[in-house]
């Protein structure tokens, strides 16, 4: 069985201490990498930078992306992703703080899969990282990397 990797890409050390410590307790994925800042994520994804050694092959099940970044931000990292072959087809859920109107219908317009505001209540925080993990690391199948399924 395919070892299940998340993406959690996080600026914010409290949201990503919690993140994790959700993930961790309820065993949503065999391992999370976490990415500080929006260049960090693109050099894992695309193999490059500190990350250059990495298989391409070995792709997360889902990138947990936050909006506001330092040096790239989350807008920039979705619409690098969805403009290449290699990870076209990633599940990216924006999990931000942000409820604006024109963030999420920006980060639909730019191709997101699902966008959630992260909970200010760590109960509620902890809820939802096991509903956005148990669906996205669990029950979601995405096409095979590098294949266009409608041609």
């Amino acid at each position: 069985m395919r070892m299940k990797t998340a993406l959690l890409v996080e600026d914010n050390p409290d949201d990503e201490e919690l993140a994790l410590r959700a993930f961790r307790q309820l065993k949503i994925a065999d391992e999370i990498v976490v990415a500080r800042n929006g260049v960090e994520a693109l050099d894992y994804l695309f193999c490059s930078g500190k990350y250059a050694g990495r298989d391409v092959d070995a792709m997360p099940s889902v990138v947990l992306l936050d909006l506001k970044l330092p040096m790239v931000d989350g807008f920039e990292v979705l619409d690098r992703v969805r403009s290449s072959e290699l990870t076209r087809f990633l599940p990216v859920v924006v999990f931000t703080s942000s409820g604006e109107e024109q963030d999420i219908v920006r980060s639909y317009s730019l191709g997101a899969n699902s966008y959630i505001r992260k909970p200010v209540n760590f109960d509620k925080f902890m809820q939802a990282a096991e509903y956005l993990g148990r669906y996205w690391c669990t029950l979601n199948e995405v096409p095979p990397r590098g294949r266009n399924p409608l041609l």
